[in-house]
């Protein structure tokens, strides 16, 4: 009887010992810059106004069609912007765009649609947003509807997480905003 109540008594002091448990899951702190707005005017066929903390690199391309990257550092982000001369294929150019987007709709929870309208500035288009682990979780497209087709996509140098992303998706979201509403067409 001893010897049972010796081996209880150890066990339990055993188990008692540290409790390991696993420590959940946490994300980085992530502070973000003051947002100041510089024009950009130095892209022959438009110019828009893109935060101090972004560049802009243009890639090699025809003159008619040129691409360029809007490159966020501090949050590895990249926005994809590709410029196209309209020449009777607007249809065919708002088509492309839109199967961009939906690619994404099979790791996508939802995909929201808003239109743009700027008369003022003759700027025309779509933003599309989409929810979940996709790729790119801001999608846009700008026209004139005669001459000047821009498409813009965003994309993180990372593996999508959307839980991990959404304060940095929110935070250059606005930024996509406030580019697409200064776009302005060079005549």
């Amino acid at each position: 009887m001893k010897y049972i109540l010796a081996l209880f008594i150890a066990i339990t002091i055993i188990s008692c010992k540290d409790n390991v448990t696993p420590k959940p899951k946490g994300y980085f702190r992530i502070t973000f810059p003051i947002k100041n707005y510089t024009e950009i005017n130095s892209i022959e066929p438009f110019h828009f106004e893109l935060p101090q903390y972004a560049t802009i690199v243009k890639e090699n391309a025809k003159k008619e069609d040129q691409f360029y990257n809007v490159h966020f550092k501090d949050n590895e982000a990249n926005i994809y912007l590709s410029y196209f001369k309209v020449k009777n294929n607007l249809p065919s150019l708002i088509e492309e765009a839109h199967k961009w987007a939906f690619k994404h709709s099979i790791r996508a929870d939802a995909i929201e649609q808003r239109q743009y309208a700027n008369d003022q500035n003759n700027t025309y288009g779509l933003v599309y947003t989409i929810e979940g682990n996709a790729a790119s979780p801001v999608q846009f497209y700008l026209t004139d509807s005669t001459h000047n087709f821009l498409r813009g996509a965003l994309y993180f140098n990372n593996v999508p997480n959307q839980d991990s992303l959404q304060p940095v998706i929110n935070f250059i979201s606005e930024d996509i905003i406030k580019l697409i509403e200064t776009t302005h067409w060079n005549e």
